[in-house]
């Protein structure tokens, strides 16, 4: 019997074009806070493509440049014309009003940091804020005239026109960057533009995305079979009970164990997905595979993307196996647990291929050519939306909170060479970190913990006898989404268990680290 294919329903959508700001990111985050849909796309996009994407409203992001340098980044000054409210932010206000006739000069007195912004003329953009507010700056020009139609509704010390509005156009900029913690209340400046102004309906909730996405899956899939990688992270997890509820029994997940996994993760998977929830779940063992083709590799990048291109031969090969086992469709579709900060992480920003920070294995490390079609149901949501919809489907809080895993596994928390002999105490060293974090009530509190080995080895004593051992690092760190993140303050208490206990059951280490960087300017995995 073919499957009926439902509508999707259109939904608000609040479009973010991308000039290379470190905060772009935070600006698509603030937006969904709103509960309604963000996109971020390359500020090369036309206004075409915006038009048939059905936007509500634009922000222009920040940016490095300055409008006058030569090779700045511009706008196709169609969208201007599309009859939607359109929000520049520090350089996205500067482009809007050289853009529309007015004038952008360097700044004698530059704002870096903390200021004060006062509110000079009523704006529905400043709507039930008060007539004064903290700032976050970050800027070295300014706008000097402003375009025709255009009025100043706020000033700094520096500057008569830190905010400009055009209210019959519903046009509007700001010289400061509302989205970040350093603006107290921009996040209702935001509100204001998205809800107020540009009308958006607060449509973006679980319950809407998991209606949407079973809709989109089922016109995706037709009745062809599918096979998922379920490593028994959440965001796999996550797709692994959406498509289950999709699509039922056409779903296979494949687990691989690829000899880099947490200790005892297999049998946890087996016992939660196959036994528990009755899902169609096949467990193939490919360590040696997998080791075998690590071996003498020391680049991050490489290692990420042999492990990708070893994760799609094996379900190539199981995939394989399933169609002549049941005599049935091959399965011709790859699901994956991508997620939209994999997505952004992995694509260089505004056009700028130095700006690739690392590649994903399940976006940037997939070969070119596999037998796949890729089915992708999370690659819309941040970390704490799929949480939320996998509370939604009903999955426990045991899986749905776990700590974040990487892709490939401990392979980048190796540093270095990957053997199984160094994966054996890296596993010992993180099951001590996790044992010790949910025994102290501290696995809840923060984004991520974990071990990393690092490529060094140190002299100590142990025993009364000189040692020439491993050294492993503690990563712990805070964060709402992935995108920035700061190192926790643990207790000197629990970091002095921590490292006890590692060096005294760990044979092999003699030396524990903690690492005090955030992010940026360093990333969470070490790799």
């Amino acid at each position: 019997m073919s499957r009926r294919r439902v509508p999707v329903p259109a939904q608000s959508k609040i479009v973010i074009l991308d000039f290379g700001s470190q905060y772009t990111q935070v600006i698509a985050r603030r937006v969904r806070e709103c509960r309604v849909y963000s996109e971020i796309l390359p500020h090369t996009t036309t206004a075409d493509e915006l038009a048939t994407g059905g936007a509500a409203g634009i922000i222009l992001s920040g940016g490095p440049a300055s409008v006058y340098a030569k090779g700045a980044p511009r706008v196709d000054r169609g969208i201007y014309r599309l009859g939607v409210p359109v929000l520049g932010i520090c350089y996205g206000m500067q482009l809007l009003a050289r853009d529309l006739g007015g004038a952008v000069e360097p700044s004698v007195e530059r704002e870096y940091g903390s200021g004060r912004l006062t509110v000079t003329r009523k704006s529905p953009l400043f709507a039930g804020l008060p007539r004064g507010l903290d700032v976050w700056n970050s800027h070295g020009d300014r706008v000097t005239k402003l375009p025709a139609g255009f009025v100043s509704v706020g000033a700094t010390e520096n500057s008569k026109a830190a905010a400009i509005a055009d209210t019959r156009r519903g046009f509007y900029g700001l010289q400061f960057h509302p989205e970040v913690s350093h603006t107290p209340r921009g996040s209702e400046i935001i509100e204001n533009f998205v809800l107020g102004i540009c009308g958006c309906r607060p449509d973006w909730t679980p319950g809407s995305f998991i209606e949407r996405a079973c809709a989109e899956i089922r016109a995706q899939v037709g009745e062809d079979r599918v096979v998922l990688g379920l490593s028994g992270g959440v965001d796999s997890s996550v797709a692994a009970a959406l498509l289950h509820k999709a699509i039922g029994r056409q779903l296979t997940c494949i687990f691989v164990d690829n000899g880099l996994l947490r200790a005892g993760e297999r049998e946890w998977v087996r016992e939660i997905f196959g036994r528990h929830f009755h899902i169609d779940l096949k467990i193939i063992d490919a360590s040696a595979r997998f080791l075998g083709k690590l071996r003498g590799v020391t680049d991050p990048e490489r290692k990420r993307k042999i492990i990708g291109q070893e994760f799609i031969r094996v379900f190539e090969a199981a995939a394989a196996s399933l169609a002549r086992r049941r005599k049935g469709r091959p399965c011709r579709f790859l699901a994956q647990g991508t997620l939209y900060p994999d997505v952004i992480e992995s694509v260089p920003i505004a056009g700028n291929p130095a700006s690739l920070i690392k590649s994903h294995h399940n976006v940037g490390g997939l070969p070119k050519r596999m037998k796949f079609e890729l089915v992708e149901p999370l690659r819309q949501l941040f970390k704490d939306e799929v949480r939320e919809v996998g509370l939604q489907l009903g999955l426990p809080r045991e899986i749905v909170h776990r700590q974040p895993f990487p892709g490939p596994g401990l392979a980048v928390r190796i540093l270095g060479e990957v053997t199984r002999a160094r994966v054996r105490v890296l596993q010992a060293a993180d099951e001590i970190v996790q044992a010790e974090m949910v025994s102290s009530g501290w696995y809840d509190r923060v984004w991520q913990s974990f071990a990393v080995l690092l490529p060094v080895r140190s002299v100590g004593v142990m025993g009364d006898e000189r040692t020439f051992e491993n050294t492993v690092a503690l990563r712990v760190v805070e964060s709402r989404d992935g995108m920035t993140a700061d190192w926790v303050r643990l207790p000197y208490e629990l970091l002095a268990k921590l490292s006890g206990r590692i060096i005294n059951e760990v044979r092999g280490v003699n030396r524990v680290c903690y690492d005090v960087s955030s992010k940026p300017p360093a990333t969470i995995e070490w790799e």
